[in-house]
């Protein structure tokens, strides 16, 4: 089904979740940490924050400061963002539905690492996750399919069986390459953007997607207000 299709049912095994613009608003500190980075180094503040949405840290420091000391700039992003957590909140229909999955059944796949991933999640008063791919646990970052794959394993099931929820081109080319049909929110990026990521389905918010079957189902399907 193309993005602009109308698909009111949605079957799979286990949801990966992509952290910030999907069940958390960070925007606007990571805006204020790329921001700051980017004045530090000369850059181009509006161009970096966009280079950077849905990728690990480091790979844009790499990109961009390829002569640069790249894990101490990266620990120096990672203490501003941590330490930065004004205006974090859960993004609407985050809280409802997690709570509605079993923790066995769904993750979340972040280019994050760890700490930051626990800061974010307990400023927005969010779930933590049983299962959690982070920056740390890969060698390749999105796009590249590695992060949902080892997303999947930690559910014990295969890619292809599991729903991806994301809102970046990186994330949604991720979730494609690894096999998943991917949710693509209008959180961060415009249509145009996410239908050229090949996202098969777009939504508002996570207050468009209702889970329909119980939670203790051996599949879960979903719902979808396109």
């Amino acid at each position: 089904m193309g993005p602009t299709t109308r698909a009111p049912h949605i079957t799979c095994l286990g949801v990966l979740f992509d952290l910030d613009g999907v069940l958390v608003d960070s925007t606007p500190a990571v805006a204020r940490a790329w921001t700051k980075w980017a004045i530090q180094h000369a850059l181009d503040p509006e161009s970096v924050v966009r280079k950077a949405h849905g990728r690990p840290s480091i790979a844009t420091i790499r990109d961009l400061l390829p002569h640069g000391d790249i894990e101490a700039e990266n620990r120096q992003m990672e203490h501003w963002e941590i330490t930065d957590l004004d205006g974090v909140v859960p993004l609407p229909g985050a809280t409802r539905l997690l709570q509605t999955l079993p923790l066995d059944r769904w993750a979340i796949v972040t280019s994050c690492t760890c700490p930051l991933v626990e800061a974010r999640i307990r400023a927005a008063g969010l779930k933590l996750p049983r299962n959690l791919v982070t920056a740390t646990d890969i060698t390749r970052g999105k796009p590249d399919p590695e992060p949902y794959l080892k997303g999947a394993h930690l559910l014990k099931l295969a890619s292809k069986d599991c729903l991806v929820v994301e809102d970046a081109p990186a994330g949604i080319r991720a979730g494609k390459a690894a096999g998943a049909a991917v949710i693509a929110l209008r959180t961060t990026e415009t249509d145009l953007e996410l239908s050229a990521a090949r996202a098969d389905w777009i939504v508002d918010n996570l207050d468009s997607v209702r889970l329909t079957t119980p939670s203790d189902n051996h599949f879960f399907e979903f719902s979808l207000w396109l």
